[in-house]
């Protein structure tokens, strides 16, 4: 009997970010941690539950990195049309191929989200904007062994329509990162994501928390 296709309701039992390390280690494509993972291992401990754990790669090193998982793990991407998810191998080549999800198929739960940036030999670049770039050695860092995506880029992904959980990493991040981080970030926010409600405190410090153009006019306005 054919295994079950899995589906968005699929239960996840994510992998810890070391367990990562190990399932990928001996692989040349790029990887690394992303999202709250990322956050979590730059701060040195958890900042909250997660449901899941990232890693993001590049579109040419995609591939490479799912044929590098060891047997008794599957790959699934969209299929194109609505939430249908299909082996890895079977995905058209015209979709954007993400998220890639890892199945542990003796568990049948998921272990792992591959998401996909974009990027240079040479250059980190922001998917949804690619004027923002940095190298990648500054994009991503290498904390006690393992390749994490720099915090204030993570924190750029999240601004874009913050939740609240969201602004928890980002109260927990913000105040450790190097004045350099903070510019990259703020001015990320500005040119960017000058609409997210994170931006708000970046024009002004002493802005309200709720943004202008959602604030109901004054009587008589």
């Amino acid at each position: 009997m054919g295994m079950t296709a899995p589906t968005d309701d699929t239960a996840w039992a994510p992998l810890t970010a070391d367990a990562v390390a190990a399932l990928l280690t001996g692989t040349d494509a790029r990887w690394w941690l992303s999202g709250g993972a990322a956050l979590d291992r730059w701060l040195g401990h958890d900042i909250r539950e997660r449901a899941n754990i990232d890693v993001s790669t590049t579109a040419t090193d995609l591939a490479k990195l799912v044929a590098h998982l060891p047997v008794g793990y599957s790959a699934w991407a969209p299929s194109g049309d609505g939430d249908e998810i299909v082996p890895f191998d079977d995905a058209s080549d015209d979709i954007d191929l993400q998220p890639v999800r890892i199945l542990d198929d003796a568990k049948d739960a998921w272990i792992l989200q591959i998401n996909v940036e974009d990027g240079a030999p040479r250059a980190w670049m922001y998917k949804r904007d690619p004027r923002l770039t940095l190298p990648w050695d500054r994009a991503v860092l290498d904390i006690d062994g393992i390749p994490t995506g720099a915090p204030e880029v993570q924190l750029v992904w999240k601004a874009l329509r913050p939740r609240p959980e969201d602004d928890i990493d980002k109260d927990a991040v913000l105040p450790t990162l190097s004045p350099e981080a903070v510019a990259f970030y703020e001015t990320a926010l500005l040119r960017i994501h000058p609409h997210s409600t994170w931006a708000i405190h970046v024009r002004s410090p002493f802005a309200p928390a709720k943004a202008s153009w959602n604030r109901k006019p004054a009587a008589g306005a």
